[in-house]
């Protein structure tokens, strides 16, 4: 970052897998002379309303805001992008508001995520699936008798100890990255663009060039290329994207160039952040905007 970090738009708490608590971050925004950060934990509003009474305690502007995990299954690309969606503090009062963002973000993850791979299984696998490869259907118990969070290693024991498949290779076909009933974590696009239809965000894409970061880093972890993005740009401005996070630690200045170019061809508001997640390997406070920056998103926001 060469310029003057006013407002940091994307750190993650306790709430969903950072380390401090919303009081904490905020502590530490003060302490670094931040004026304004973001909360913006994964898929979940848990940790707004405690970070908004720190903020005001400690004279820090807090910006409530979620990074929603969206799914794609494409010829180009199976995986996960994410959407930064801020919104007005007065939204948290609105209990349908609240009730439904929850709820359908919920849906990525957890029982919801279960739910819906058991679904592309049966669909690909089952004895009327397009390779009937099961005895029978999979069922939701199937899998929550091993574990309430469940993972990866749980589908692989109920498929052996409840369907008797043994065979490595058989388990791996049906749950492996490759298996044409692979399902990753997050919603579906279109179903985050019913929402903003009714509820308007400020969706902006997050860390959308983080993926062709050189070498291996936190910052990276298993995004896409920027030309993969690229790709799908057209879908999110389609489902109402109106920004764009230039400013990441993971972002290299040829790609915030090309970010910049994004933002300005479709009119996109900029921000940035530093995906704040500890002290150490993530932290607060080494990526964001400037205050002109800031203005021009605040305007969005309202």
């Amino acid at each position: 970052m060469t310029h003057l970090i006013f407002a940091d738009l994307h750190n993650h708490t306790q709430a969903s897998d950072g380390d401090f608590t919303p009081g904490q971050l905020v502590a530490r925004a003060k302490a670094l002379g931040l004026k304004a950060i973001a909360i913006t934990d994964h898929d979940t509003l848990k940790g707004i309303e405690p970070g908004l009474a720190a903020g005001e305690q400690a004279g820090i502007q807090v910006i409530p805001g979620v990074e929603v995990s969206v799914r794609f299954r494409r010829p180009f690309f199976t995986g996960t992008l994410h959407l930064l969606c801020y919104f007005s503090q007065k939204r948290l009062s609105d209990i349908k508001f609240v009730t439904e963002f929850e709820t359908l973000m919920s849906k990525g993850r957890g029982q919801g995520l279960v739910r819906a791979r058991i679904v592309r299984i049966n669909e690909e696998f089952g004895p009327q699936g397009k390779t009937p490869l099961l005895a029978r259907e999979l069922v939701f118990q199937d899998i929550a008798d091993y574990s309430a969070n469940a993972s990866r290693r749980h589908f692989a024991l109920a498929l052996s100890e409840k369907l008797g498949i043994t065979e490595k290779e058989t388990i791996n076909r049906i749950i492996g990255n490759a298996s044409p009933a692979y399902l990753p974590s997050g919603i579906e696009l279109a179903d985050v663009a019913r929402f903003m239809t009714q509820h308007p965000l400020l969706a902006v894409l997050a860390h959308p060039a983080a993926g062709s970061y050189p070498g291996n880093g936190h910052y990276k972890e298993v995004l896409p290329p920027i030309e993969i993005v690229e790709t799908l740009l057209p879908e999110f401005l389609d489902a109402g994207l109106q920004g764009i996070e230039v400013f990441y630690p993971g972002h290299t200045k040829a790609c915030q160039e090309i970010l910049l170019g994004w933002a300005t061809r479709y009119d996109l508001v900029i921000t940035g952040g530093s995906d704040c997640h500890d002290a150490g390997e993530r932290p607060l406070g080494v990526a964001g905007i400037t205050e002109s920056l800031f203005r021009r998103f605040e305007a969005a926001l309202a």
